[in-house]
């Protein structure tokens, strides 16, 4: 009997640090990454405004070429949603709601992902016009993980994971806008 009872101590503070730990670890997440590109920054915000458009250089939309996606609403608006799905576990099923759009400087999406996990999250892309033929483009994602998840934060550097991406897809951008210019 003395046994079990040590066993079963053993275990309720096996269990409890790691749940007291979490009390502790933050719960919020931000990562963001920028670009110079050589295109007015109208030009650029009209581009990225259009969720269409990110299947051009999201490094997340061209995992799966075969991705099933649709759309409600009017895209480059707010209310506009882009659903997708895939088998890929690496993109999986969600939807993005444009959310709030500064005309030539700022949109803000939510995105909701379904599975693997569910989750949502706050992304943007910030425009901002260094001279007349170049604009630096911000893209940043804001997210938390409910307690006791937040304890992953200890294990995984979501900067340097989602940072990876969304550098990226901004070079992936770059890319794009500078060869219709013609640079």
């Amino acid at each position: 009997m003395k046994i079990l009872k040590r066993v079963i101590i053993v275990l309720a503070v096996i269990i409890a640090i790691p749940l007291i730990v979490a009390l502790f670890v933050k719960k919020e997440y931000a990562v963001e990454r920028e670009i110079t590109i050589s295109r007015p920054g109208n030009e650029v915000f009209d581009y990225i405004k259009y969720l269409k458009n990110q299947d051009n250089f999201s490094v997340w939309a061209n995992r799966d070429p075969n991705m099933k996606k649709s759309f409600k609403g009017t895209d480059g608006t707010v209310g506009c949603i882009a659903y997708w799905e895939s088998d890929n576990k690496e993109v999986g099923k969600g939807e993005q709601e444009i959310k709030k759009i500064i005309e030539g400087s700022r949109i803000d999406t939510e995105i909701r992902f379904k599975i693997p996990f569910e989750s949502t999250d706050d992304a943007y892309m910030i425009t901002e016009g260094k001279e007349a033929n170049s604009t630096r483009v911000k893209w940043g994602f804001k997210g938390s993980f409910p307690y006791p998840m937040n304890l992953m934060t200890l294990f995984i550097d979501m900067d340097k994971e989602l940072g990876k991406d969304l550098e990226q897809g901004l070079e992936n951008l770059r890319i794009i806008l500078e060869k219709d210019s013609g640079i």
